[in-house]
């Protein structure tokens, strides 16, 4: 190396050409990247589109960046040229090319006559609006990184979300339109259902997230954190998501509208039966109240209800509801009838047993009556004095009308208890230790 000038120390022969070499091949590569951003597609939407929002406000940002870049490329172009047009003057540089080389390729000589209004409105360079600039190569290149590396990290942003979530939301919305139809076939509309009107509000919401989406791409993306590669982050969908939930419930809701309405009258049928066997059981339980107060001395009876009217009401509102395909009312109306049915009949049933208690307890009497009967029938004491007394007493009293089932029962007690005194064998005195 010469003498340093203003560039540094001048360089020699050998490393003017490694200089040329690598600047050749850090222009090509800076040329092959911009003219891919130039066709990316990400690009070619953002510049047709009419944008809102933060992807407006930014996109126009980087159009002043893409512009600045241009720019500077062209600058850099033109140095780079110029610099190869010295080197190739003579086949071995004199001293005077070698300083012009050197204060080329090291050197703030390179000059970019810009926009003020693109260059305050270019993100790497904001507060730096300027007429003009100077730059050496080197730095000129860390510029255009810069530059290419924020304008590439938006494209790829808002093409990643175009690419995502448009065709989501599409697919979303045509599950949407079949679920719609089908819950207009069963009757769930709005204002008639809530499901109904849950179908409009998820149909609103996809419609303003889709023109959202369309517009204002950037308002749907979410950077990586700590990420500094071009593009890093993935679209948000949470918005997406809660409208598929929703969907997902309300279909749900459908499906069991739908299995209403494919069984409705197989339910409704059994509904009828449960209501009849609950008539026939309160008739049951009447008759027999009538039975023990005639037949039953001294005996408390329940009181027994009426049929249940109301459920014969709300039976025969499910029956229109299924009459005119009103499913959606249906659905909720069978479950709660299904549920009161059971009870309805429930409470018939413990009512007979209520009421038919003190005819049991007599039949209970009777039996027991009847087998001592014929238990010293077979021992061969059924004509004892005693036992035929208190048997005619015992059974007079459980044979007629009206029976006191208190009075009833002690007089079996005593027929037992003789009974079985007579069962029992006796253990002579002296056999007992008894004297002489």
């Amino acid at each position: 190396m010469g003498v340093a000038g203003p560039a540094g120390p001048v360089m020699d022969r050998d490393e003017v050409d490694r200089a040329l070499a690598r600047l050749g091949a850090e222009h090509e590569a800076i040329e092959t990247s911009l003219l891919a951003l130039q066709d990316h597609a990400g690009r070619r939407l953002l510049e047709g589109a009419e944008l809102t929002g933060v992807t407006k406000e930014r996109w126009a940002a980087t159009e002043a960046s893409i512009t600045l870049l241009w720019a500077y490329f062209d600058a850099y172009s033109d140095a780079l040229h110029h610099a190869r047009r010295v080197r190739s003057r003579r086949r071995w540089s004199s001293r005077e090319d070698l300083v012009e080389l050197t204060e080329l390729l090291n050197g703030a000589g390179v000059t970019v006559a810009g926009s003020a209004r693109a260059t305050a409105n270019a993100p790497a360079l904001a507060g730096s609006a300027k007429l003009s600039e100077r730059f050496t190569l080197a730095e000129l290149v860390d510029r255009m990184n810069d530059l290419y590396a924020s304008a590439l990290d938006l494209v790829v942003a808002a093409d990643a979300v175009w690419s995502a979530l448009p065709a989501r939301i599409d697919l979303l919305s045509a599950e949407l339109q079949r679920t719609r139809r089908l819950a207009h076939s069963v009757g769930v509309r709005p204002g008639e259902h809530p499901a109904g009107d849950d179908l409009e509000r998820i149909t609103r919401a996809l419609t303003a997230l889709r023109a959202e989406v369309i517009s204002d791409p950037l308002a749907h993306w979410v950077p990586a954190p700590g990420s500094s590669a071009p593009g890093g982050g993935r679209p948000d969908t949470t918005t997406y998501d809660r409208q598929a939930r929703a969907l997902e419930e309300v279909r749900r809701e459908i499906d069991a509208v739908l299995t209403v309405r494919q069984d409705a009258e197989q339910r409704l049928v059994r509904l009828r039966d449960l209501l009849s066997r609950a008539d026939r059981t309160l008739a049951e339980a009447r008759n027999a109240r009538g039975e023990v107060l005639a037949k039953i001395a001294a005996s408390e009876v329940p009181a027994v209800s009426g049929p249940p009217t109301a459920l014969q009401e709300q039976l025969a509102a499910a029956a229109e509801y299924r009459r005119h395909a009103q499913w959606h009312r249906l659905s909720p109306l069978l479950e709660s009838l299904e549920e009161k049915a059971e009870d309805e009949l429930l409470r018939a049933r413990e009512s007979l047993t209520a009421v038919t208690a003190p005819l049991a307890v007599r039949a209970e009497l009777r039996g027991r009556l009847d087998a001592y009967r014929a238990k010293v029938t077979r021992h061969g004491l059924a004509e004892d004095p005693l036992l035929v007394e208190r048997y005619d007493a015992a059974r007079r009293m459980l044979w007629s009308a009206p029976c006191d089932l208190r009075v009833a029962e002690q007089a079996v007690l005593r027929y037992q208890h003789a009974a079985t005194d007579l069962l029992t064998p006796r253990v002579p005195d002296d056999e007992r230790g008894g004297t002489p």
